[in-house]
């Protein structure tokens, strides 16, 4: 502890030995340090604050219908493409920042200054500011205004472009599927009439071999079917009697009046069954008639002897029946026979083209694919310049995306830079600790001895040493104007540094 009092009072005693050069070290360095500051010129800010929301009703509705260009999407496209050298080159020219260039290194070096000078700071997901910052108050007000008509104009402008240049695209992609779309179906077709009896002809897959092929299957099978009917029928034929023996006329008996009565209740039996005009009928009244004009001879009527019951032989209907269906199964047969031949050759036809063009399914498997892979991506492509007409559509008619300036640029009145005060403190801080470490140095490089430890530390034996007795008035009147004037001279220093601070807040409250 006793070591570093005395370290203390050692470097107390240097820096005292050396006020003078602190004190003028602290003035060099304070004058020079505000000669700076002063130097520095104002510096002011303009800014503008925008507002961008996107419409909540017909966001919603579109989702799904048109393109998605949400809100994040386009600030963030925006803020990316604001500060592009087109644009940049486009403010120089709309401010008076185009009579500083002088070449195209002044060029390239403004472009480079204004891209890092010029801020986009979002303050919230709709909100952000523009702000730039020059010693010239009005150019900094025309550089914020004109960014911020640049920004305005870069929404609509490049969404115009971007538009027109993917309608471009979409219709030259449209134009060149729509050629390979014909060219496509233009082989397809070809290829399908060239080889349509081996190609599938509906849904399921078949194709006209394979219907042959069923098609003389099912022939062969009606062909049998009709066959065996045709044998049932001959066999039913063969043992069919062709005619039938029937009763005409019944027996007649010797009693003429008896006879009578029998051929009245005949006839009235057939006329049950039979019409009027029916040749039993007709038959049956004639002999009636004959019976009734013999009646008055009742002795020979009773002499005539008996009439036996007639007969006749007619066709079987059965028969005949039978005969006409044998001829049509006959008939039936023959065609069958000829349809199975047809079919058959069909069939032998369509296998030979095929053995001699194989791999024409596979051939058309590939072909059908590449169209429809053409068609899919053809259609895709309509429906994405629908959906691009629908977005321009919203955009442009609807307002879908709202722009508003909230807080529009002002020409800035009060600087925001350099912050004077701190600087001038600085300064005098440094100024005063420049100072100190000056003497403090001085102190470090002195040769001299400040004490009796400092002599012995040297290895050489001491007797004693004198203390200085200050207090006298020979003493006093010395050292009180030396205290005096340095603390004048601080007091002038920190009067210097009053001053500047007033004079620069006038200046701001100006």
């Amino acid at each position: 502890m006793e070591a570093l009092r005395a370290q203390l009072r050692r470097h107390a005693v240097g820096v005292w030995r050396h006020r003078w050069v602190a004190v003028a070290a602290a003035w060099l360095i304070c004058l020079a340090g505000w000669a700076g500051v002063g130097s520095i010129p104002d510096t002011y800010e303009a800014n503008a604050r925008m507002y961008i929301d996107a419409d909540e009703v017909l966001t919603p509705l579109l989702r799904g219908l048109a393109l998605d260009s949400g809100l994040s999407n386009q600030i963030e496209v925006l803020q990316r493409t604001l500060l592009s050298r087109p644009n940049l080159e486009k403010l120089i020219s709309k401010t008076d920042l185009e009579l500083s260039i002088r070449g195209p290194s002044d060029l390239e070096r403004l472009v480079a200054a204004l891209g890092a000078a010029i801020r986009l700071n979002p303050q919230t997901r709709n909100l952000f500011t523009i702000t730039y910052r020059n010693e010239n108050p009005q150019l900094a007000y025309d550089v914020v205004s004109t960014i911020l008509n640049i920004f305005i104009e870069s929404r609509t402008g490049n969404n115009r472009s971007d538009v027109e240049n993917a309608r471009q695209f979409l219709a030259d992609q449209i134009a060149g599927y729509e050629a390979k779309l014909r060219e496509a179906e233009n082989k397809r077709a070809e290829f399908r009439a060239k080889y349509i009896d081996l190609l599938p002809v509906d849904a399921g897959g078949g194709n006209r071999l394979d219907a042959a092929r069923g098609t003389v299957r099912t022939l062969e099978g009606q062909l049998a079917d009709v066959t065996a009917r045709r044998d049932r029928l001959a066999i039913e034929l063969a043992a069919t009697p062709p005619t039938v023996v029937t009763e005409t006329d019944p027996a007649v008996a010797g009693t003429g009046g008896g006879g009578l009565a029998e051929a009245e209740r005949h006839l009235r039996e057939l006329l049950l069954a039979d019409t009027d005009q029916h040749p039993d009928v007709v038959r049956q009244r004639r002999l009636i008639e004959q019976l009734r004009a013999s009646g008055g001879d009742d002795a020979a009527a009773a002499a005539a002897p008996a009439r036996p019951a007639r007969s006749r032989i007619q066709p079987n209907p059965v028969y005949d029946q039978l005969k006409v269906l044998k001829v049509q199964a006959d008939s039936e047969i023959d065609s069958l026979h000829r349809q199975v031949a047809d079919a058959t050759r069909e069939r032998d036809r369509l296998e030979e083209i095929a053995r001699s063009a194989p791999g024409v399914q596979a051939q058309f498997i590939n072909l059908d694919r590449d169209y429809d892979v053409v068609r899919k991506n053809y259609d895709e492509l309509i429906a994405r310049r629908e959906s691009m007409r629908l977005s321009t559509a919203a955009d442009t008619d609807a307002n879908k995306v709202k722009l508003q300036v909230v807080d529009p640029p002002q020409v800035p009145r009060i600087p925001v830079g350099p912050k004077r005060v701190l600087l001038l403190s600085g300064v005098l801080l440094a100024g005063l600790g420049g100072g100190l470490a000056a003497a403090l140095l001085l102190g470090q490089l002195d040769r001299s001895f400040h004490s009796v430890r400092d002599l012995r530390g040297f290895g050489l034996p001491v007797a004693g040493g004198i203390s200085l007795l200050a207090g006298g008035r020979r003493d006093r009147v010395r050292i009180g104007p030396t205290t005096a004037a340095l603390a004048l001279s601080l007091l002038l220093l920190c009067s210097i540094y009053g001053g500047l601070l007033c004079g620069g807040r006038k200046a701001v409250a100006r």
